[in-house]
């Protein structure tokens, strides 16, 4: 398991309610849910330094970006 660090943050209440509601829908703990926004904001950037250590597990879903009822293009005949 990777070497975890404790580190103190000042945040928005409001942005900490939002994710907190965030983090039971998904039902994560909030610590859970900060890092688990914070490793896909790596990932999407590309900004990840080891890709594996960031990826998110499979079990989160697919990601925002998708939209899984739209048609894929490269189907159509």
């Amino acid at each position: 398991m990777a070497d975890r660090k404790h580190f103190l943050i000042r945040i928005d209440s409001t942005v900490l309610e939002g994710v907190q509601r965030w983090a039971n829908d998904d039902l994560r703990s909030l610590n859970a849910q900060i890092e688990y926004l914070l490793r896909e904001s790596l990932r999407r950037s590309g900004r990840a330094t080891r890709p594996s250590d960031i990826a998110a597990p499979e079990a989160d879903g697919p990601d925002q970006g998708d939209t899984p009822n739209e048609p894929d293009p490269s189907t159509d005949t």
